[in-house]
């Protein structure tokens, strides 16, 4: 479900050390957006069978301690809108600052779960400095060292405690959520698909997770597409029209089916894109990139070729993803679009017959077996598609744990030229057999 824990704090507290260990991996991500310098991190974590998507707050204005603080703020009052827990990180090393002050104002005021993190805690006679931060009046502190990993499980465990399941709505409808970064034509496209007249659709609205689902039906179509083009206080965001629009697009991209991320063709596809993009792979949802303003664009005979090629590199290794190029404005291929995302809806819930998978894959198998390890041979038996809600296929064999990470692709590579699985992630398991 839609979870999630974001991390806020003043700078150099370790905020994005503590997102590294929360989402394992090695790099935060980071955005570099033109006149503004500020890290953007999201990614994908669980504990104890409880999956939520973490985001560092962190970032900043440089160079003015003004609009430095302001933007702290700023995130901080999206935080308590948006996520579900909040953990204010604090450093035992430095004690209670004027900005650590400030930032517990603003949590006090809100009504959701608050963490106090102390980080930095090395060694046991920190503990007892840890003690002051206490007078905040945020209740209980977790003393962390999010360098070595302890004490985050203690915290977790807590965490977790306040997520909520959310129901989803019942109904057999696909659900497409229109994403991207403010200002790449979502409103427009929503606009134009659902026309003036707004008796052919009804707006469903007061979700748990405050997004707008609008059921679509008509031209032959019948979906159920997520907004998140609207924004709630605009004028509390400014700067961080981009970080509220990360909140929203993580909650809509739980729910939907098919992902439908637009990009502007002025601007091309920039690090958020592709962030939203490998957390949809992530969840397992299917994904149709759409390049809107194409009407903005010189072109050639080698333009969409180029644009395409320069797409698919910067999303690799997940490159099977229909790309849709629309001028919304002029109402080119809009249309379209849908058409697509029905396609990859289809696709991410096809089932392949076990004969036809072991008729396809075993002779490419036997032709191109995988590398021996150490004088012995795999020897793969049998393939069969696993029931869930995206395809999965497990492939039977004596020696799984031989199997190395470019054999994975070259098999995946397989089904997908042997099979329709454009748009959709796929996923496949080595077995003992």
């Amino acid at each position: 479900m839609s979870n999630i824990v974001a991390i806020v704090g003043r700078p150099n507290v370790g905020k994005s050390t503590l997102y590294n260990r929360l989402t394992e991996s090695r790099k935060a991500i980071v955005d570099d957006f033109s006149g503004v310098t500020r890290d953007r991190h999201y990614g994908a974590s669980e504990w104890t069978n409880h999956e939520f998507t973490v985001v560092d707050t962190g970032g900043y204005v440089a160079n003015s301690a003004d609009v430095f603080e302001a933007a702290i703020r700023e995130q901080v009052i999206i935080a308590i809108e948006e996520a579900t827990a909040i953990l204010f990180v604090v450093d035992v090393t430095t004690g209670i600052t004027d900005l650590d002050d400030e930032i517990a104002t603003l949590l006090r005021k809100g009504n959701k779960p608050v963490f106090v993190v102390v980080n930095k805690v090395d060694n046991t006679s920190q503990v007892s400095d840890a003690s002051e931060f206490y007078s905040l009046g945020l209740g209980e502190i977790y003393t962390i060292s999010s360098m070595t990993g302890s004490g985050t499980g203690e915290l977790l465990d807590e965490v977790v405690k306040h997520f909520e399941d959310i129901p989803l709505e019942e109904n057999n409808r696909p659900k497409y959520a229109i994403v991207g970064r403010p200002n790449v034509g979502k409103s427009s496209i929503i606009n134009a698909l659902i026309g003036k007249d707004r008796n052919i659709v009804t707006p469903i609205a007061g979700t748990t997770r405050d997004s707008i689902h609008i059921h679509y039906n008509q031209y032959g179509h019948d979906f159920m597409l997520i907004d998140t083009a609207g924004m709630r206080k605009k004028t509390k965001v400014k700067e961080n029209i981009e970080f509220y629009s990360v909140m929203r697009t993580i909650k809509a991209l739980e729910e939907a089916d098919v992902v439908i991320l637009m990009i502007d063709a002025v601007e091309g596809i920039e690090s958020q894109d592709i962030n939203i993009f490998h957390l949809a792979e992530k969840n397992k949802k299917g994904v149709v990139i759409v390049v809107n303003k194409w009407d903005l664009i010189e072109k050639n005979s080698k333009t969409i070729k180029v644009f395409e090629e320069q797409i698919r590199q910067k999303i690799a290794p997940f490159t099977d993803v229909p790309i849709v190029f629309t001028s919304v404005l002029e109402k080119q291929r809009v249309l379209k679009v849908i058409d697509v995302a029905n396609k990859v809806y289809e696709n991410r819930a096809r089932k392949i017959p076990t004969s036809k998978l072991n008729e396809v894959m075993l002779p490419i198998i036997e032709n191109y077996p995988p590398p021996s390890l150490k004088g012995k041979y795999v020897k793969i038996k049998y393939i069969t598609q696993i029931a869930g809600s995206t395809p999965m296929f497990a492939f039977f064999c004596n020696l799984p744990q031989y199997i190395k990470d470019p054999y994975y692709r070259f098999i995946e590579n397989q089904l997908r030229e042997h099979f329709e699985f454009n748009g959709s992630p796929i996923q496949v398991w080595f077995r003992q057999k």
